[in-house]
């Protein structure tokens, strides 16, 4: 465990000095202490991360992972997207795709500075998340000034994302769970819930229901016992299946699927 940061000692230093799980992020070899996040910000984390590592175009999607562009310098955004192995270690040069929330107590300086950090590094798209007053993300992007979008805008990453991202769907339940839901079913080839029911419904068979029911419970690693694969292929009613389908988005567990 890396000892406060009081006793670090006065640096520089370097990013081999900091083991997996530190606390510390790393400007020009100098120490920079991560503080725990508080509950709106944490919930907030885990559902915009949610929304982008389930877009079909994403390869790969990480939580406060630490990027390390050279020796000296260490970043982790709240949430990265890229394309970084799934392996232990610091992952090399900078994610595409970056998101920061920002709440109360937030270091505006230290965050000016990661953000300008990040982008020099190759970040391609950078969006700040603010929960204090109004609802808004900042879009940085490299030699452009910072823009606003708000409830009801859309983000996009070209190259990074398939979808746009609603605002709302970054920090707001229910949007990020509609948003979510909808990857889901497009990386097993479905445009939407809508176009499951019109195969069902073409097909005059269930097997559509069915199948994009199973590809989200696979996609979320949730385990079905043989009863409830059973219940699920036994099922003909369509209102039944695509509630089981909309649960499955979100839920932690198949109990919470099936009842």
């Amino acid at each position: 465990m890396v000892p406060p940061r009081t006793l670090l000692g006065p640096g520089p230093f370097r990013v081999e000095q900091l083991p997996e799980r530190s606390s510390y992020e790393l400007s020009n070899g100098h120490a920079i202490l991560c503080a725990p996040t508080g509950r709106r910000g944490g919930r907030s984390n885990l559902i915009g991360g949610e929304v982008l590592d389930t877009d079909p175009a994403v390869k790969s999607a990480g939580v406060d992972v630490g990027f390390s562009p050279s020796p000296g310098d260490m970043r982790a955004p709240d949430i990265s997207v890229g394309d970084f192995s799934n392996e232990p270690g610091w992952a090399p040069g900078a994610p595409p795709l970056a998101v920061e929330y920002a709440d109360t107590g937030q270091d505006e300086d230290e965050l000016q500075l990661k953000v300008g950090e990040l982008l020099a590094a190759g970040t391609k798209f950078l969006w700040v998340v603010r929960l204090v007053g109004p609802r808004r993300v900042e879009i940085h992007e490299p030699g452009k000034q910072m823009r606003l979008a708000h409830p009801g805008d859309e983000l996009v990453a070209p190259g990074i994302l398939h979808n746009p991202v609603r605002v709302e769907a970054l920090f707001d339940r229910d949007a990020a769970h509609e948003a979510t839901l909808r990857n889901l079913l497009q990386r097993r080839g479905y445009e939407s819930l809508d176009e499951v029911r019109r195969v069902g419904v073409a097909e005059g068979v269930m097997e559509g229901y069915q199948d994009a029911l199973l590809a989200i419970m696979s996609a979320r690693a949730l385990e079905l016992t043989d009863e409830q694969r059973r219940l699920v292929l036994a099922s003909t009613d369509p209102n039944e299946l695509t509630g089981w389908i909309a649960r499955a988005a979100t839920a932690e567990s198949t109990s919470e699927i099936f009842g």
